[in-house]
């Protein structure tokens, strides 16, 4: 059973373009992107997968000039099916084996552009660090994540429900009602995550407790991935860095806790896991002025996981909490709140980019203040709060609004839609649409 995902509609879109690019679907192991492109193989009359991983001899069809229309005659009679430009689509799966391949797509672009070719895989990125200028200009890239809140609430068919979540603002409040069957849902993405097979397994049989088995075996297959990152690091201090994000989640990370190796070793370690796509960093911005990357300081970063199902297990979090309870600070047990909301963000923005979070805070013995999320929305800075507290409790973004004249800023919680002075409340829920504004238009209800 194949779930849909909102970056089916963008590649439908590149398939029909006429000046197209080759395509680079990034992203990190296990989050869907073979099966979004087999999917979008639906669309041609031929579908040729090669598997670089499983298919070793197809590596030598690759060794030698890189004649892309020599090879693909060489790769149609190796699979016995026909590449005709516009009905083949061409898909080169686990490329980051193969960097020949890798070279290769560029070349696709120049000497056979009306051929759709389409490249994903899961190590990718340690490939192309070895790469650095592979396709400049003729590859385009789509990055991909796990299921959004928004895609897991379609796959459970709450289609309707979505649209008038869509539909809310904070003027205009979601009916109570619904808003309570939102957050059921929410209680239960948090727990499940977003990694496809883990979805799916919900979809299937809604059994929250095979679920978790199957995160189990998911997190034991990422891990046994250590030891492919890089030779000269150990797996073992990957796994320590590894656990390390997980232990200090919520706060700005130091190095200075992790006992046995020193910050060089973890830092080293930590890019690893942002390569593999484990880990997503959240870096620190002054916020004086947009673009917000342009006053970073990578010396203080905070850092997420992937996804929030993993990280509920990794911490051992007690599901009865979060499901069943009402409680903000127990539905947020080791800042899995604070996970979805960054997640959310970087799922929103667009698949051509590739999104960096930022945080804000100031560092004083008597004012200490710190916003979870600043975002610039079109030429405006908008600091963003995951808070349980009323507007009044609200001191590092009434310190942020009055330091950086912002207009508003935002807090998110379980409460509904709402709006007090300048901060207007969006729900846990609802956190992808102040990214964006397409909604459930973005992807087909039928």
């Amino acid at each position: 059973m194949y779930l849909k995902r909102l970056i089916d509609s963008d590649l439908l879109k590149w398939s029909k373009e006429e000046d197209r690019r080759t395509l680079l679907l990034r992203g990190a192991r296990q989050i869907g992107k073979s099966s979004s492109v087999k999917k979008l193989a639906e669309n041609f009359e031929h579908f040729i997968e090669i598997n670089f991983e499983k298919d070793a001899v197809v590596h030598n069809h690759f060794g030698g000039n890189l004649d892309v229309k020599d090879i693909c005659n060489q790769i149609s009679i190796l699979y016995k099916k026909p590449i005709i430009p516009n009905k083949t689509l061409l898909f080169f799966d686990e490329i980051q084996e193969c960097p020949r391949a890798i070279t290769a797509l560029r070349y696709f672009y120049e000497d056979y552009p009306e051929l759709h070719v389409v490249a994903a895989g899961s190590l990718l990125e340690f490939a192309l660090e070895d790469l650095p200028s592979f396709g400049v200009g003729r590859i385009s890239s789509m990055y991909m994540y796990p299921f959004s809140f928004q895609e897991f609430m379609l796959a459970c068919g709450e289609e309707r429900l979505w649209e008038e979540i869509c539909r809310s603002s904070p003027e205009k409040p979601l009916f109570p009602t619904f808003h309570n069957m939102a957050l059921e849902l929410l209680k239960k993405f948090l727990v499940v995550g977003g990694m496809p097979a883990v979805v799916s397994e919900y979809v299937k049989n809604r059994d929250m407790l095979a679920t978790q088995k199957k995160l189990n075996v998911l997190m034991d297959s990422l891990k046994s991935d250590f030891s492919k990152y890089k030779k000269r690091v150990p797996e073992l201090r990957i796994a320590r860095a590894f656990q390390a994000v997980v232990e200090q989640a919520g706060s700005k990370f130091m190095y200075s806790k992790i006992e046995s190796y020193n910050a060089r070793q973890i830092k080293e370690s930590i890019g690893l896991l942002e390569n593999a796509g484990l880990v997503i960093s959240v870096v620190h911005t002054s916020a004086n002025g947009i673009p917000l990357g342009a006053q970073a300081n990578y010396r203080k970063q905070k850092f997420l996981l992937l996804d929030t199902g993993i990280f509920q297990r990794l911490l051992g979090l007690e599901l009865s909490d979060i499901l069943f309870s009402s409680d903000f600070s127990l539905v947020n047990r080791g800042f899995i709140a604070e996970q979805f909301v960054g997640l959310e963000l970087l799922k929103s923005a667009s698949c051509y980019e590739q999104k960096q979070l930022h945080y804000w805070a100031r560092e004083k013995s008597q004012s200490s203040a710190e916003v979870d999320y600043v975002i610039q929305k079109s030429e405006k800075i908008i600091p963003i709060e995951v808070k349980s507290g009323t507007s009044g409790k609200m001191q590092s973004m009434n310190i942020f609004l009055e330091e950086k004249q912002s207009e508003y800023g935002i807090r998110t919680s379980l409460e509904n839609f709402a709006q007090y002075d300048k901060i207007k409340v969006y729900p846990l829920y609802a956190i992808g649409n102040l990214i964006s504004s397409a909604g459930a238009s973005s992807m087909s209800l039928s």
